[in-house]
């Protein structure tokens, strides 16, 4: 297996829209360039692609100790508000577990996307890392 070039760890509460983020990214770069796991459902061996919830800092720390400087960490946030509307509600011994909130605090996000708003401001701030991912792209193919 050929070594990633990037590997974006994506981690964000409940119905804060990781997978719509994720499937959004994943469609703008073509399923060549992108790869999409759940950690929900892990398989070690499939670490190395692309994971789109990450949710302990050991996931974290995995992930930067395998592949160093390739990793990227991205928080999504939304509001309870938004993501009640997006049909969130408390479930005690799933909201307030470690898998959850494990990565709350104490971790540094390369990005931070905020998804409480329009499409149109999601779509601003995801610009940027797109631009980002087709450079590390690029960069590799030696473009």
């Amino acid at each position: 297996m050929a070594t990633p070039v990037l590997v974006l760890l994506f981690s964000g509460k409940r119905k804060s829209g990781k997978d719509f983020i994720t499937d959004s990214i994943q469609s703008r770069l073509g399923a060549e360039n992108c790869t999409i796991l759940r950690l929900s459902a892990p398989i070690k061996e499939q670490y190395a692609k692309i994971i789109s919830d990450a949710r302990r800092h050991s996931d974290l720390e995995w992930f930067r100790t395998h592949y160093g400087s390739a990793v990227q960490t991205v928080r999504v946030v939304a509001s309870q508000e938004t993501r009640q509307q997006r049909g969130w509600t408390f479930t005690a011994g799933v909201d307030d577990r470690e898998s959850e909130c494990g990565l709350d605090n104490g971790v540094h996000w390369d990005w931070v996307l905020n998804n409480d708003g329009t499409s149109q401001e999601l779509e601003t701030q995801l610009q940027p890392l797109l631009e980002f991912i087709r450079n590390r792209l690029a960069q590799a193919a030696g473009v």
